[in-house]
């Protein structure tokens, strides 16, 4: 069927083009593991129509395949290298198949925009941080700086000094992180000191650097709780949703369901909501807790009140044998990986 729907008519119109692109990407995405032969034929599929394709629907189309593992790396490619960058927005920064030769390209070339959606990637090596050091605004330089699965070579964390050490934000981001060196952490600490001595947000600077050094070993003390089972996982995550702590949220689902930060962030902060789901069902949390999870999601993702109520149905409609099948292969993939 996909073979024979790479010959599809030239004459075309953009509207038909974007309907057979969702429904043959439907048909895609329940192969959990295409063939080669089926991924180029898609792929073809996918190339030919998204030249023909509006804003909109390039956008719709990303948004619903950004988070992919199977989606062809060229495909990826091109939505991610998309002028628009509200196209581009999601698949730089979620998707699985871009490589970091891909994202280097992409950093070297693209606009502002693009750069700041990569460094929200969940992972991020020294050689793309290297680049979106050198080439990125005050936002990006924000960004990639909170960022703890960003990276730094040496050559890039001394570059970020120099072009955003005078910048609190860069300052206060830094100084959140909990995996800078010992010399790294007293450099930036000299910073955030020398920025707090000549700006008026001094007490600000010092309170947020302190809030996140409080909020780190409150994480640290809540998977203690866990382990010893003085609270229960409904309300620890329940209070990191509510307080909008989405990275720390992840660390304690990873934890407690057995897959890496990386794999819970993702699937934590991915529009399609089913991984999370999955997760949620695994560690057999309730409705409640669920619910916070997805008003955390809504306020990052700019969900609407009737798609909370909607996926929270689903949710409750989600049987463990499926969650249980479904992690099962998971963790067969993160371990042949």
């Amino acid at each position: 069927m996909l073979n024979t729907l790479t010959r599809m008519p030239a004459d075309m119109s953009s509207d038909s083009r974007r309907k057979l692109l969702n429904a043959v990407t439907d048909l895609f995405l329940l192969d959990a593991d295409p063939s080669e032969e089926s991924k180029d034929h898609y792929g073809d599929i996918a190339l030919r129509s998204l030249p023909h394709l509006d804003a909109d629907g390039r956008r719709e189309y990303a948004d619903s395949v950004a988070a992919t593992g199977t989606l062809p790396r060229q495909v990826a490619v091109t939505l991610a290298n998309d002028a628009d960058a509200d196209v581009a927005r999601l698949v730089l920064k979620l998707s699985p198949v871009l490589t970091d030769t891909d994202l280097a390209a992409i950093a070297v070339s693209q606009t502002q925009t693009h750069l700041a959606a990569i460094a929200e990637r969940a992972r991020l090596s020294e050689g793309v941080t290297d680049i979106l050091v050198e080439r990125g605004d005050t936002t990006v330089l924000r960004t990639v700086s909170g960022n703890e699965g960003a990276q730094f070579s040496d050559h890039g964390f001394d570059r970020l000094l120099q072009r955003g050490g005078d910048d609190a934000g860069v300052g206060e981001a830094l100084s959140r992180r909990s995996d800078l060196s010992p010399q790294r952490a007293q450099r930036v600490l000299r910073i955030v000191e020398q920025i707090s001595d000549q700006s008026e947000r001094n007490e600000e600077t010092e309170t947020l650097a302190k809030q996140a050094r409080q909020q780190r070993l409150e994480v640290k003390l809540l998977l203690s709780d866990l382990r010893a089972k003085t609270r229960t996982l409904d309300d620890v995550v329940t209070m990191l949703a509510e307080e909008d702590r989405a990275f720390h949220l992840a660390q304690v689902i990873a934890t407690s369901a057995e897959v890496t930060n990386e794999q819970a962030l993702r699937v934590l902060m991915q529009r399609d909501v089913s991984g999370i789901a999955v997760l949620a069902r695994i560690l057999e949390l309730g409705k409640h807790s669920f619910h916070a999870i997805l008003e955390l999601r809504a306020r990052r993702l700019y969900f609407k009140a009737k798609d909370i109520e909607d996926d929270l149905k689903d949710y409750e409609q989600l049987d463990m044998a499926t969650a249980e099948r479904t992690m099962r292969f998971l963790r067969l993939k993160t371990k042949l990986s």
